[in-house]
């Protein structure tokens, strides 16, 4: 492993090892949005992101009007690609967590039932 810095983004390594401007301020996308809002708030111009609105608008209105079965196919081949997405849980996960779930059913549907119960007490005790 090398024992360069990662410089990228304006982050300079000094003398002691430390990435003085990871140190000070965070990285990501949010802190580029950030420094760009504060320069485009200088220079007094808005940032915007101009799209195309015909381009959508008629791509949208092809795909609603097309054969439905072509756009139930696509559906379907959308779901299936989300699906295989998926991190299923194995066995002895899937074995705890439905051993939580039911231990917590079974938690709440005792505890709406005593205060049911106490308010029928109360109810009968108050104008009994």
């Amino acid at each position: 492993m090398s024992d360069e810095r990662d410089t990228r983004h304006g982050a300079h390594a000094s003398d002691d090892g430390e990435d003085t401007a990871a140190s000070t301020r965070p990285s990501g996308k949010r802190s580029a949005r950030r420094s760009r809002a504060a320069s485009s708030a200088d220079t007094g111009s808005v940032a915007t992101i101009e799209r195309p609105a015909a381009k959508s608008a008629g791509r949208a209105r092809r795909e609603g009007t097309g054969n439905p079965f072509k756009r139930l196919i696509k559906f379907l081949r959308e779901v299936v690609a989300e699906l295989r997405k998926v991190i299923w849980p194995n066995r002895n996960q899937m074995v705890t967590y439905t051993i939580v779930v039911l231990v917590f059913v079974v938690f709440m549907v005792a505890f709406i039932a005593g205060i049911d119960l106490a308010f029928i007490k109360g109810v009968d005790w108050l104008f009994g």
